[in-house]
């Protein structure tokens, strides 16, 4: 009798164990292209360069782990397989949003949850049409098809959107992609000025100040009135404490990390990753007022760039304190000396020194070799004078020889490689605190963590819309 009642008390303590576990409050943390390298360069600089004792806050967390991203058709993924697989749990393959191999439309996590009463808000430094955010409404078989992205977005009836700029094209007779959100109850308004006059809103898509660029702009090259992403989490969490109180799941993506690493920016790269540590100290701060009822977990959908702490010919050292003399992204440089040409403006070598002095700290604190300076020259004079040096593109950007050549140099004199502008197979990180966060330990693939939030929101796994 003592047996069977000791039996009866463990398993109602467990069912109490469980089912206080179950989050009420869920962030959803995807670093784009943050592999492992990434995390370990920002942490280097936090630590080298920043002088912190204690790693970035969410290494911190009591759960740290690592998971495989390959998709359907590839060993190496792309960010629309990835998200769909960090979204839904099904893997698909590279390019397609929200669907099999086989083109059967999966739920994510998101509509899941939002079936059970939960707010939603889909955020990123991107734009809200891209894969990564896509992932988690849209049903598509290519990423691009940004117009029926939207779509989607507008049919989700989730609370909140924000990114960069929405990229349908209207088709011939057909609406504007504005008007399409704006009929299903939307307030599309832009930076921070425009939240603050519409956080009042039911249903909010928050779009970056003048919309000119795919992306809120990095941190590297902030302006003041612009978004940020750490505003962008902020207000996510004061709209969803608003309209759903009770219970949200917000994704926030940082998705210029990845743009930054597809063009091997180092500098700009660390500092995005810093940025998103900052949004995550923020979902952190709202963690610690509701500990029991809180779940935060980081991840990233694949490695971007094969960026490397350490590379041949380089220093036996990271001296990572010369990012600081960084105070431009590579893509505004291009941008810079894409309008000096476009301008007809002839620009003499010790003009570009200069230039290269003030923006990224090249023949001034950072000094440079013979070897160095006549790669420099060269480029400069192929770029600018004899017009005969030819673009490298990238996913995201085109890159002109005198530019990639300035960042080769930057490269190699601060220890940091690279083995490819696109992605890798590598391992992404997986980090989590909070309710239920210790279901996430040990090793993973990308599609386990939606799968794991389903289970301690006790939703049963399917396959349709």
């Amino acid at each position: 009798m003592k047996k069977r009642l000791f039996s009866v008390l463990l398993c109602l303590l467990v069912v109490i164990t469980i089912s206080a576990k179950q989050p009420k409050y869920i962030f959803y943390f995807i670093g784009d292209g943050m592999g492992l390298s990434p995390v370990l360069c920002a942490e280097t600089y936090n630590r080298t360069v920043l002088g912190n004792d204690k790693p970035l806050l969410f290494m911190q967390f009591p759960t740290v782990t690592y998971a495989t991203s390959y998709s359907a058709n590839n060993t190496i993924t792309d960010s629309a397989a990835a998200g769909t697989a960090l979204s839904t749990g099904h893997k698909t393959n590279n390019s397609m949003l929200g669907m099999t191999p086989d083109k059967q439309p999966v739920t994510s996590i998101a509509k899941e949850l939002k079936d059970q009463g939960y707010g939603i808000a889909i955020a990123t430094s991107v734009d809200p049409d891209d894969a990564t955010p896509a992932a988690f409404y849209a049903h598509v078989e290519t990423r691009g098809m940004f117009y029926e992205i939207a779509q989607d977005m507008a049919k989700s009836g989730y609370d909140m959107f924000a990114g960069g700029r929405l990229r349908g094209k209207t088709p011939e007779g057909g609406k504007d992609v504005k008007t399409i959100l704006s009929e299903a109850g939307y307030t599309v308004t832009n930076g921070p000025k425009g939240f603050e006059a519409n956080k009042n809103k039911d249903k909010i898509v928050l779009l970056s100040t003048t919309e000119s660029l795919d992306h809120i702009g990095y941190a590297i090259d902030y302006q003041p009135g612009a978004l940020t992403l750490p505003y962008i989490t902020q207000a996510c969490i004061e709209h969803e404490m608003r309209v759903s109180p009770e219970r949200f799941f917000i994704m926030i993506e940082s998705g210029l990390i990845d743009h930054s690493l597809h063009a091997n920016d180092a500098a700009t790269s660390v500092k995005e990753v810093l940025d998103f540590e900052e949004s995550i100290k923020i979902a952190y701060e709202f963690y610690l007022k509701h500990p029991k009822e809180t779940l935060i977990v980081v991840t990233a959908d694949h490695n971007t760039g094969g960026m490397a702490a350490g590379v041949a010919g380089g220093p036996y050292t990271l001296p990572l304190k010369n990012f600081d003399y960084q105070h431009k992204s590579i893509e505004v440089m291009q941008a810079d000396c894409r309008n000096w040409v476009n301008e007809g403006k002839t620009l003499t070598w010790d003009e570009m020194k200069e230039y290269l002095n003030t923006n990224f700290g090249l023949y001034g604190a950072i000094k440079v070799s013979e070897k160095n300076d006549k790669k420099l020259q060269d480029a400069f004079n192929a770029t600018f004078v004899t017009k005969n040096a030819e673009d490298k593109r990238t996913l995201y950007a085109s890159l002109n020889t005198f530019v990639q050549t300035t960042f080769d140099v930057l490269d190699i004199t601060n220890g940091i490689g690279w083995t490819t502008y696109s992605h890798t197979g590598d391992f992404v990180p997986v980090f989590a605190i909070g309710a239920g966060s210790e279901q996430f330990a040990g090793f993973h693939d990308n599609t386990d963590l939606p799968n794991i939030i389903r289970r301690l929101c006790k939703i049963k796994t399917h396959s349709s819309k």
